[in-house]
């Protein structure tokens, strides 16, 4: 029998975070009412950075409040430090995501930190948050390539897991932020990271900056990973990357596990649905490709 496929919707923080002009809080909020009635597994709300960095998430707590909770959904939020932690908590998030590159040139880049400066402030946000029930997600950004260095040898990658897991965190993000991983090279690191923790909740996060996103995909549920991260339409998109494109698209990946045969809890239909709209509340065309094609079983007359 084919797997479970869980499907963690980003399009909230990582889709919205670069566009030009600001949404509207009502308008995140209802989006992320409908995204949760539509079937993924989790939602990354917003993020608790500075307002001044990220205007489009400036209203943070007002969307982590807004929204209506579903029992089976995770709601999750980004923090980058102590202060976007202690935000977090005030809006009770069930999950916190702290990200850090394994790249050194492009951490400077993101967060103006080493890594191991950045690592010094996850301890931070776990011990605030030891004794709650928010969990805690470490996120691996350039895990298969950076712009500026090139490839990241596999044992530095498994150096900051092991990082990660020695300060508490509950679950690990291999994140391809530039676009730069292949098949063969997802399948390999993911292999090499599950063989030694077999147990670890594994997420893979890929962009599809030169069109190999829903490929890596397949190359990490060979490889034994069933929980991914896509944005819906296709939105997102890291700003200090060039070239980058936006992150992989939910209902096209949706589209692509339900033809193969792989169970998933979303609903295709209503992400299409979602998706269309999608293009009124951001105002321009989304990147995905089934709002375009439509569904292989979309049949034309001749």
């Amino acid at each position: 029998m084919m797997k479970h496929i869980y499907i963690q919707e980003v399009v909230a923080r990582d889709g919205l975070q670069i566009e030009k002009q600001f949404v509207a809080t009502e308008q995140k909020v209802n989006l992320i009412n409908e995204l949760s009635t539509a079937g993924v597994d989790k939602i990354e709300v917003t993020s608790f950075v500075s307002p001044k960095a990220v205007p489009n998430l400036s209203d943070a707590e007002e969307v982590m409040r807004g929204i209506k909770r579903i029992e089976d959904v995770s709601y999750t939020a980004l923090v980058p430090n102590l202060k976007g932690a202690e935000r977090a908590a005030m809006c009770k998030v069930d999950e916190v995501n702290l990200v850090a590159s394994v790249s050194e040139t492009h951490n400077l880049k993101n967060v103006r930190k080493t890594v191991k400066e950045s690592f010094s402030s996850f301890q931070d946000v776990i011990t605030f948050l030891s004794g709650t029930n928010i969990k805690i997600n470490g996120t691996l950004a350039t895990a298969f390539g950076c712009p500026f260095e090139g490839s990241i040898p596999e044992d530095n990658v498994m150096k900051w897991i092991d990082s990660c897991l020695d300060m508490g965190a509950n679950g690990i993000t291999l994140a391809d932020t530039t676009g730069m991983a292949t098949p063969k090279q997802v399948y390999h690191l993911c292999r090499k990271v599950l063989g030694h923790w077999p147990d670890l909740q594994l997420t893979l996060h890929f962009h599809n900056t030169r069109g190999m996103g829903l490929a890596n995909v397949l190359g990490g549920i060979h490889a034994g990973v069933n929980i991914f991260d896509a944005s819906l339409g296709g939105l997102g998109g890291c700003p200090f990357a060039p070239g980058a494109t936006g992150n992989i698209c939910t209902e096209d990946l949706i589209h692509m596990l339900t033809f193969m045969g792989y169970h998933v809890n979303a609903n295709l239909d209503q992400f299409i649905h979602l998706s269309r709209n999608l293009e009124n509340i951001v105002g321009h065309q989304v990147p995905g490709q089934i709002i375009k094609a439509g569904k292989i079983t979309d049949l034309h007359p001749v």
